[in-house]
């Protein structure tokens, strides 16, 4: 009971401490972005380090239940990537191809339907995630 306290109080943490030295700092810039992901950074890797020694200490009863555990958690985290990287390279082929069919709208209006397939193309990317994501969590 207590480790999942700590590890809630870690995850926490994690979220908490990059927030509050962002709005801490008055001054926004790219050293604030930097700093803040930094800190980020830093202690998601703290608590990954806790999660894992705190994993490995206990009877073999607690050792099967963690394996268990830990495959279950893995399916979660390998869906979550699924989705979070389409997601991200979506968002990317969206930028870049919508706003090249805007700069052919201005120039010919007959346009309209070939660019709007392009970016009809590139949403579909985060639709591919979702359904590997819903692949991977059916199987757990």
């Amino acid at each position: 009971m207590a480790i999942k306290i700590i590890l809630t109080i870690v995850v926490l943490l994690t979220i908490v401490l990059p927030i509050g030295s962002y709005f801490v700092v008055g001054q926004k810039g790219k050293r604030s972005f930097k700093r803040t992901l930094a800190i980020n950074l830093t202690t998601f890797a703290a608590a990954l380090i806790i999660a894992t020694i705190v994993g490995f200490t206990g009877t073999a009863q607690a050792a099967e239940e963690t394996a268990a555990a830990s495959a279950t958690g893995l399916g979660y985290i390998g869906a979550a990537l699924a989705v979070g990287i389409a997601c991200l390279g979506s968002g990317i082929a969206v930028g870049n191809s919508a706003s090249a069919a805007l700069g052919a709208l201005s120039e010919n209006e007959t346009l309209f339907g070939k660019s709007l397939v392009f970016v009809g193309l590139s949403e579909g990317i985060a639709l591919y995630g979702l359904i590997i994501a819903f692949m991977i969590l059916g199987s757990l």
